[in-house]
């Protein structure tokens, strides 16, 4: 069969019990042929039932999924442990987070074999499940939730900076190296950035499909916005050009805030800049959360979300700062364990 196989699907799950039937249901209805595929599952040592789920169908497609050990769980390891064990002439990097369209393999590797790009991807539609979840989804699909993030905005066709996830050309990892296993995140950002570098091409198709499922509580999107802050940070160090602007607007927002607000003390036209900031924001809040929202109720948890993503964003941009001072950066050029 290894001679068969065009297409090496790898996906990192860690704790997937909730995602990953809804994940692998939708890669069993792919019109892709299954002959000329190998699933390629990396497990970071979920504590829960992914394992068992995983081993479940594996026991019904043995020759078709495949299933490794991640000991340092997360998601550069991951891939690179999965691309070394494939033997696909194309990768197509997955996440358990989401579910995909039927032909999301196929068209994926048209695109590849159809233009002169390295790494082919689409639009991810944002879901989740809940009041608050749905809520959630809405504003991260806003670009005043997240800016102008093609994929996750229904962009249009075209050459881009990066893609959620990606289908790549097998011989992108043997030209560039695999992924940069210093970044818990931000990792398809610095191999797209890695790539672009080196003259190659990131190419978006809005006819490529999949459902990415979201945090569904303000606790966990809060945490998540703080990580992603954080990360930025530190990717922007360790992978100079990697990282947008637009990764660093609500960093460049939080900071105006505190900033003017302690300068007003020196001078009150500092605090008047500040209210016009404030009153700036709010209108554009109140603007989006009404576009957005379906009902009243939406509304006020729209008007509640954008703030706090933008906060916990910023506020884990500063986080990152400090991280770059402390021991663990300079001793061990920040090893994913120290975070």
């Amino acid at each position: 069969m290894i001679g068969e196989i065009i297409v090496s699907v790898v996906i990192p799950v860690y704790n997937e019990e909730k995602c990953i039937e809804k994940c692998v249901d939708s890669l069993l209805l792919q019109d892709y042929p299954i002959k000329n595929m190998e699933w390629i599952f990396v497990d970071g040592c979920s504590k829960d039932q992914t394992a068992e789920l995983l081993k479940q169908y594996q026991d019904k497609y043995p020759k078709l999924i495949k299933v490794f050990n991640n000991p340092n769980r997360i998601v550069p390891y991951a891939m690179n442990i999965g691309i070394a064990a494939s033997c696909g002439k194309y990768i197509v990097r997955l996440d358990a987070h989401a579910d995909y369209a039927t032909d999301y393999i196929s068209k994926c590797i048209y695109y590849l074999e159809s233009t002169d790009a390295e790494n082919v991807g689409g639009v991810a539609e944002t879901k989740a499940d809940g009041f608050v979840g749905k809520a959630i989804a809405k504003m991260l699909s806003s670009k005043f939730g997240v800016g102008n993030s093609q994929f996750r905005t229904n962009g249009e066709s075209g050459y881009v900076d990066t893609v959620p996830f990606g289908a790549f050309r097998r011989e992108v990892f043997k030209k560039y190296g695999g992924y940069d296993e210093r970044l818990v995140r931000n990792q398809d950002n610095e191999m797209n950035f890695r790539i672009r570098k080196n003259g190659g091409k990131i190419y978006l198709s809005n006819d490529i499909h999949l459902s990415y499922y979201c945090r569904d509580s303000i606790k966990e999107i809060a945490k998540m916005a703080t990580k992603n802050g954080m990360w930025n940070i530190i990717t922007m160090k360790l992978c100079p050009g990697s990282m947008g602007l637009r990764h660093f607007i609500p960093f460049l927002f939080v900071g105006s805030v505190l900033g003017l607000g302690i300068l007003g003390i020196v001078h009150p036209v500092f605090w008047t800049l500040l209210g016009l900031e404030i009153a700036l924001y709010l209108l554009l809040d109140i603007l989006f959360s009404i576009k957005q929202a379906a009902t009243i109720k939406e509304f006020w948890v729209l008007l509640l979300l954008f703030p706090i993503f933008h906060i916990a964003y910023g506020a884990g941009s500063m986080i990152g700062i400090t991280k770059l001072f402390s021991k663990e950066f300079k001793e061990d050029n920040y090893v994913n364990k120290k975070i």
